[in-house]
């Protein structure tokens, strides 16, 4: 298979426009021309990151479940590799992790090799389609794949028993563990194993919080909390539908793991969705899971860009969908002592960055092919309300997308109604909305920094604190910010 680059652009990749008229990604990875959803497998080893992902390698709708593969050396510039676990006529190959089996756990590697293994949820095609977890191993740092011959490693008699993410807790005498999701019974099982394949269930987590739609693509974590020595974990879900801007959405818990069980440290009773905390507020930002191995410690994910809504309609070819920018997490303190994420995106060195002014200001940049980064800030004195236009320069009045930022309400918002040159799909539309982090409101201003690229916009608001990832398809790519005076 031709090797091709799905971030920024420097082979002989077709550039194809979407079909509104904007030009493909530049630094968020396409597929050269089929259709992929969830990250998958996502690690460090050797010098590169791995990206894999669902992936259907025969057509630009849901289909066909295997694993794609992209490689990388600095989480921008991505290299599509061969399929990685095709599909087989027995067994679709759903969602799940990879690590690198440093200690040779599972057996898999001879004298001075390193297996790279696989966990991914298998599904059969004959008779009921139960969800069971395989491996698959690498011996030659990713580039080729064997199942393992006993699978599945795990199998409890579900449909609906999805998405392991699987991780090393503990030094030499430590275990796997791998959080895995009942989807339907929105619970978040947890299984330890010596060796990936012999597995014992743990505990449970939930159902907690968002529980409007199934629960899938689970991750955990621990992060240091910004300025003190203290660690917490994470517990990541994802749902369909249900999330805060409807459709897809990925919620996260904050509390402590013990090696066998999750505790969150924060859970409430509210029916009302903004009360829990979401990992982006946007329509657009979903199975978002985290890289494995990766050196120094840093905590990086990335998701993908489209909401089930929408997904098998999105107005490209012939490729369709992408993933989000990679983004570091960290971990903060809100001044009422909840522990809530930041997220900073990773970017193209040759980002074109532009800085907004005062009341009536334009920052502009003729390329609409670059990657575009405005930075602007709103304040937040009583009764202020801020009003920033994302449009086109030479394109159809009226076609934008508006962030307003209402200090009185206590919100920002994201209005991409008229974001779309053509009307794809009646559920695209959408007026989403965010609380403003109270580390903005004590500073007096809502600082954001909006990433443009193509069709994808990311807002990264009081430093990441939060954030919004939404599509827009207009007729001409966004080249310019206003604020309205």
């Amino acid at each position: 298979m031709t090797q091709h680059t799905g971030g920024t652009m420097t082979d002989d990749r077709p550039a194809e426009r979407t079909a509104a008229g904007t030009p493909r990604p530049r630094a968020h990875f396409t597929a050269r021309d089929t259709w992929f959803n969830d990250p998958n497998g996502l690690l460090f080893h050797d010098g590169v990151y791995h990206l894999f992902f669902q992936n259907n390698p025969h057509g630009s709708t849901w289909g066909n479940m295997s694993w794609g593969h992209a490689t990388s050396t600095d989480l921008v510039e991505w290299t599509e590799q061969p399929v990685a676990i095709p599909c087989t006529e027995d067994e679709l190959v759903f969602s799940g992790s990879a690590v690198v089996d440093h200690r040779n756990t599972a057996g898999f590697a001879g004298d001075d090799e390193t297996a790279l293994v696989a966990i991914y949820t298998s599904v059969a095609t004959d008779g009921p389609a139960l969800q069971t977890q395989s491996l698959a191993y690498s011996l030659d740092a990713g580039a080729t794949w064997t199942r393992y011959a006993s699978n599945p490693v795990l199998d409890i008699g579900s449909a609906e028993f999805r998405d392991p993410k699987v991780f090393w807790h503990g030094g030499e005498d430590g275990h796997w563990v791998m959080p895995v999701v009942e989807a339907t019974e929105h619970l978040v099982a947890v299984y330890t194993s010596p060796d990936l394949k012999d597995w014992t269930r743990a505990s449970d987590f939930g159902p907690a919080h968002a529980v409007g739609g199934v629960w899938e693509c689970p991750d955990l974590f621990p992060l240091r909390v910004e300025g003190t020595d203290e660690t917490r974990w994470v517990l990541i879900v994802s749902l369909n539908p249900g999330g805060i801007a409807g459709g897809s959405g990925t919620q996260y818990f904050v509390g402590d793991f013990d090696g066998e069980r999750f505790t969150a440290e924060r859970l409430t009773d509210s029916p009302d969705l903004v009360d829990y905390d979401w990992l982006d507020f946007g329509r657009d930002y979903y199975a978002a899971v985290s890289f494995s191995n990766v050196p120094d410690g840093r905590r990086l994910m990335i998701g993908w860009a489209s909401n089930w809504d929408y997904a098998n309609d999105t107005p490209t070819a012939p490729w369709r969908s992408a993933m989000s920018l990679v983004r570091e997490i960290g971990l903060t303190r809100a001044r009422d002592g909840r522990h809530v994420l930041r997220q900073l995106p990773v970017l193209p060195d040759d980002a074109v960055r532009l800085t907004l002014g005062a009341a009536g200001a334009v920052a502009q940049h003729d390329d609409g092919a670059a990657v575009l980064v405005f930075d602007a800030s709103a304040p937040l004195s009583a009764g202020s309300v801020t009003t920033f236009v994302l449009d086109a320069a030479d394109g159809p009045a009226g076609e934008d997308l508006r962030l307003v930022v209402d200090a009185d309400a206590g919100t920002f918002s994201c209005d991409r109604t008229r974001s779309a040159g053509e009307v794809f799909h009646a559920d695209f539309a959408s007026v989403d909305t965010a609380p403003i982090p109270d580390a903005a409101q004590a500073a007096g201003s809502l600082e954001l920094q909006i990433v443009v690229d193509a069709c994808v916009v990311e807002v990264y608001a009081a430093g990441g604190v939060a954030t919004f990832t939404e599509l827009v398809f207009p007729s001409a790519p966004y080249t310019r910010l206003r604020r309205l005076a």
